[in-house]
Order: structure tokens, then C-alpha cells, then sequence
């Protein structure tokens, strides 16, 4: 075989390989849905409270029926996926990326709530007050820390105790 045709070979292999990738993509069916955008009707499932009059990150978890919870702020997704209880099968969950959305009124930049970077303990207050700040890039998280105080951490290094609604996050004096 000459160089010429190791290379169309070459060529022809890169590209079915690619079609493959691709085809196998739009077929997998454990393929993230797409989160949901908030409307002036989404309210939290926690509280009823509005998710568009309220500053900081917010949350959503879709579940494989279908349906989807919102949260007004990232703490509530994680005081109800921490409950040793919760047992409703999760097809995603998504926090918004702080690094890209507008504190006071945050829209869209939705992440994979798992592959996020969490500060938390910092001085910034969400809609309930202590929140879980969400990040897309650790940079991000590392520069907010500078400015808002507060610790960093990945999704499972949350523990329930952390994620408390009853003022958890406040009362540990670890962070």
C-alpha cells in the first residue's frame, strides 16, 4: 500500500468513527433531558415561592416520569436529595452557573447540578439565605471565595447535615 492510500484509509476511518460518535449521541437514551427554563409561574416545591423574585442560584430536579421540581435556591435541591427517604428515580438535576448568571435576577446558564463547584458558608445570601453558590468552572468558585468568603466543594462532598433548612449551614462553625 502506498502513503496515498494509508491516508484515504486514515480519513475514511476518522470519519466513520465520527458518524458513529455522533449517531450514538442522538440515540442514548441516558442522554441528560434539557432543564427546564423558569417562567413568572414557577414557584419553588419546597415553599411556593416564586423562582423569578428572588436573588441567587436555582435549582430544578427532573425526574424519569417526567416531571420536574424547582427550588429557589440551590440548598432546597440538596435538602431533598439528601433525605434518606427520597427514592423518586432522577433522570438530571441542574443548578445555575453562577459565573455566568446575574445574582439578582439569574436566568438560564443551567449546569449539571453533579459536575457543578459549590462555595459554601460564603457572606452572599440566596433567596432563603445561606445558599450553595454553583459553578461551572472552579476559577469562578476560587474568585468568589476571594470576595465572598465561604468554602469549596463538589457535589458529593455535600453531606445532609450540610444541606439542613433549619439553619445547618449557619450553625457550622467549620466553615
Amino acid at each position: 500500500m502506498n502513503r496515498h492510500s494509508l491516508k484515504t484509509i486514515a480519513a475514511m476511518a476518522v470519519t466513520v468513527v465520527t458518524v458513529v460518535l455522533a449517531t450514538g449521541c442522538q440515540n442514548d437514551s441516558r442522554a441528560l433531558p434539557a432543564p427546564h427554563e423558569i417562567s413568572d409561574s414557577t414557584v419553588s416545591v419546597l415553599d411556593g415561592m416564586s423562582l423569578k423574585e428572588y436573588p441567587g442560584p436555582k435549582a430544578q430536579m427532573l425526574y424519569a416520569d417526567g416531571h420536574a421540581d424547582f427550588f429557589c435556591d440551590t440548598l432546597g435541591l440538596f435538602s431533598v436529595y439528601l433525605r434518606p427517604e427520597h427514592d423518586r428515580k432522577i433522570r438530571a438535576m441542574y443548578v445555575q452557573d453562577m459565573g455566568a448568571a446575574d445574582w439578582r435576577h439569574p436566568e438560564g446558564h443551567w449546569i449539571d447540578a453533579t459536575q457543578a463547584i459549590y462555595v459554601v458558608g460564603s457572606r452572599k445570601h440566596g433567596a432563603m439565605g445561606q445558599t450553595f453558590v454553583s459553578f461551572a468552572k472552579e476559577s469562578d468558585a476560587t474568585q468568589f471565595t476571594r470576595s465572598e468568603g465561604g468554602r469549596l466543594y463538589h457535589f458529593n462532598q455535600i453531606t445532609g447535615d450540610m444541606a439542613t433548612t433549619d439553619g445547618g449551614v449557619i450553625k457550622d462553625q467549620n466553615m
